[in-house]
């Protein structure tokens, strides 16, 4: 019998990093009776923050995912949760989870409301087209504000914020909310872990406060409904109903032409069942999603899935992660049909057909084994021999290749080698199943020095692995200082022609290729590969080994061997010989007159540009901006917060002026300032600092 999916719900918790996902993850899996004691974070003892190195820092390094119960209005709903990272470092395990979430719980801090991490988040979302609702957290802290954040989520988010709940007091005077569309108080009992609430009637001095909101809520809806703005204008306002209310909030909500906004306190237990009921009610199911549409990789026709057990099997690979028992886990989204474990699935891009061994339902770091999995639902499977983060698997008859999933470029590194030559082959096995786990990290072998050099999204990000390395692989290293992943750019066109020959005795080689290179249309295209050969000048079997000759030079700018950022390449003509030439020979040809070509293209340095976020005291702000200018920092935008005299100070900065600038930040605040720095995009490294980097590279 086919599984109801009007009561399935695939969300995500997001936020900015310490606005509470994890404790609230917790409290969620304790009121749903997934855990019978509530796990802290600061005690290192929350469930979905498994790893060591998450319990011992205290925040959450790889996106965690579960399954619950909820009964709401009598019915049974299946919710699968992933908890994901807050830091800029592991955006990589948002954007992963995002692909496939059918809704969102944002998170937000009741004292610091909208911070940097939450725009990439919410861009994130904008981006996969993810209804939200949002949870403003800590309302127990001295300083919470919940109406100035839902303001701030319409004018730093453009979200169009409609609070559902008005919050019963402040700070530690905090102990409930009035259910705007009840027109109830919900007070939450202090003992119990917050399991029972009561529900009163709404204070005298809240009455007026509650009936302008309920106004402006309606309101809202009435831009967006027809039928509540005819109650509106015409009828009288009092006249419509809850359900009428709750039916145009989900309705909207699914459209994302409003975020309902909750408040409440996680770590006090108070609100978090309001928002799992809230969950029920707005978030869409599998069905209220949209039909996932991929390409027929046979006929590269569109083809579209329904989600549904009858539909034929299709899934996303979302993510891989290395478990010490049972192996290489494949967490996957299954979009339409049903598969079992013992069966075969076809991976679109492998062309493989390959067995699922086993299929698992993911609790953290804990496996329950099921026998088979539908449509709607997050599981892992093991059992691959060739899966990759972004693969699609699918019915082999019936074949689909969904969208991939795009992860940033890494753009910090630093070069490793093993404490003890015996651990070589160890560290290469490590650095490979860290590969496989996570698409931003990178390995490289450095090809003037032949050392060893690792990549990855910032200092956190890196020392993480390293960490892994030593606790998971027993492998210790030593590492470098850390060093800017440069890239290459090409600023001018060329024309150039390679004759490649090679006579030995008996048979040679020969090959002979004249191409444009130029410049790519835009920035992190890669290669463009233009073919405009005619009349078999050069034959069609030898240009694929040009285009891939052409790729492998890519890897190596012409500067300082860092990559070409992008890059076009037209074969205009050429010739061959009937009996020397062959791929090898037109594979050495291109990248020989890639290498040469690419000099005289006048290539320059590019460099990654931060975008940085300060949250400083009013007095220091003049030495501050000093020292910014200094490092050759752009403030793009400064806004005040008179309530607690600090500014926030948004910065474009190169990332090689920003190592060990926390301390220096620490120093020039006396401790108060705080900064949180991500990538923003590529821009050319001024002449003058490139001429001094040359310089220092030929000394070396």
């Amino acid at each position: 019998m086919e599984k109801d999916l009007r009561y399935t719900r695939n969300i995500g918790i997001a936020a900015h990093i310490d606005a509470g996902k994890t404790t609230t993850t917790e409290r969620i899996l304790f009121y749903t009776g997934i855990n019978h004691k509530i796990g802290e974070v600061h005690d290192g003892a929350a469930t979905m923050d498994w790893m060591l190195q998450e319990q011992e820092r205290g925040i959450t390094i790889t996106s965690a995912s579960t399954r619950c119960e909820w009964m709401y209005k009598n019915k049974k709903y299946q919710i699968n949760i992933i908890d994901t990272p807050g830091h800029v470092d592991f955006t990589v395990e948002v954007e992963r989870s995002m692909r496939v979430l059918d809704g969102m719980v944002v998170l937000f801090s009741a004292v610091d409301g909208v911070e940097p991490q939450s725009e990439t988040v919410w861009r994130q979302a904008d981006k996969y087209g993810i209804p939200r609702i949002a949870f403003v957290n800590k309302m127990d802290r001295q300083g919470a504000d919940f109406l100035n954040v839902c303001l701030q989520i319409e004018k730093i988010l453009g979200g169009n914020s409609i609070p559902l709940q008005i919050p019963i007091g402040y700070g530690d005077n905090f102990i409930g909310v009035v259910d705007l569309i009840s027109n109830q108080s919900i007070i939450w009992d202090d003992n119990n872990y917050g399991m029972t609430y009561r529900k009163e009637p709404i204070q005298t001095e809240m009455k007026n406060m509650v009936k302008d909101y309920r106004y402006k809520l309606i309101e809202t809806l009435s831009e967006y409904d027809d039928a509540i703005m005819e109650k509106f204008l015409y009828d009288n306002f009092s006249s419509i109903s809850e359900k009428e209310i709750i039916d145009s909030l989900q309705k909207n909500t699914i459209k994302m032409k409003v975020i309902p906004i909750l408040c409440g306190s996680s770590f006090k237990n108070k609100g978090v069942q309001a928002m799992l009921d809230a969950i029920c009610r707005y978030l869409p199911s599998p069905i209220e999603g949209k039909d996932i549409v991929g390409i027929n990789p046979i006929n590269q026709m569109k083809v579209k899935r329904t989600p549904s057990q009858k539909e034929p099997f299709s899934a996303l690979v979302f993510k891989i992660a290395s478990d010490p028992f049972v192996g290489r886990l494949a967490f996957f989204r299954v979009y339409s049909g049903k598969i079992n474990s013992g069966s075969y699935s076809f991976n679109a891009r492998s062309g493989n057909k390959e067995r699922i061994s086993r299929i698992y339902q993911m609790h953290a770091n804990k496996q329950n084994p099921i026998s088979e999995i539908g449509a709607g639902d997050i599981a892992a499977i093991v059992g691959f021999k060739d899966i990759k983060t972004g693969d699609t698997l699918c019915d082999e008859k019936f074949p689909i290749l969904l969208e991939k999933i795009s992860f940033p470029d890494p753009v910090i590194g630093f070069a490793i080698e093993p404490k003890f030559k015996s651990d070589i082959d160890k560290m290469s096995f490590a650095l490979s199943k860290l590969m496989e786990e996570d698409p931003t990290f990178q390995v490289r072998t450095d090809n003037y020095t032949g050392q060893t050099i690792i990549s990855g999204m910032g200092e956190l990000h890196l020392e993480i692995i390293i960490d892994r390395m030593k606790r998971e692989f027993k492998v210790e290293v030593n590492q470098g200082n850390p060093q800017v992943e440069y890239k290459e750019a090409l600023t001018n066109l060329v024309e150039y022609r390679e004759i490649y020959k090679k006579q030995t005795g008996g048979k040679g080689k020969f090959a002979d290729i004249f191409f444009k290179l130029e410049p790519g249309d835009q920035m992190g295209g890669g290669l463009e590969f233009v073919n405009k050969i005619k009349g078999g000048n050069i034959p069609k079997e030898y240009i694929p080994s040009i285009e891939k000759g052409c790729k492998e030079m890519m890897k190596i700018g012409p500067l300082s061997g860092y990559e070409i950022d992008s890059a076009k390449i037209t074969i205009l003509d050429g010739s061959y010989h009937t009996v020397d030439s062959d791929q090898l020979s037109f594979e050495i040809a291109a990248k020989l007159g890639f290498k040469e070509a690419a000099k005289k293209a006048k290539p320059v340095l590019l460099e990654p540009i931060m975008k940085l976020e300060l949250i400083i005291p009013e007095e220091n702000m003049g030495d501050i901006i000093g020292d910014l200018n200094r490092r050759r920092g752009i403030v793009q935008n400064m806004i005040s917060r008179s309530r607690n005299n600090v500014k926030v100070i948004q910065v474009l900065v190169p990332l090689s002026e920003m190592f060990g600038y926390v301390t220096v930040l620490r120093t020039l605040s006396s401790g108060r300032g705080t900064s949180v720095m991500e990538f923003s995009h590529y821009e050319k490294v001024p002449s003058n600092i490139t001429e001094n980097m040359m310089k220092l590279d030929k000394k070396q």
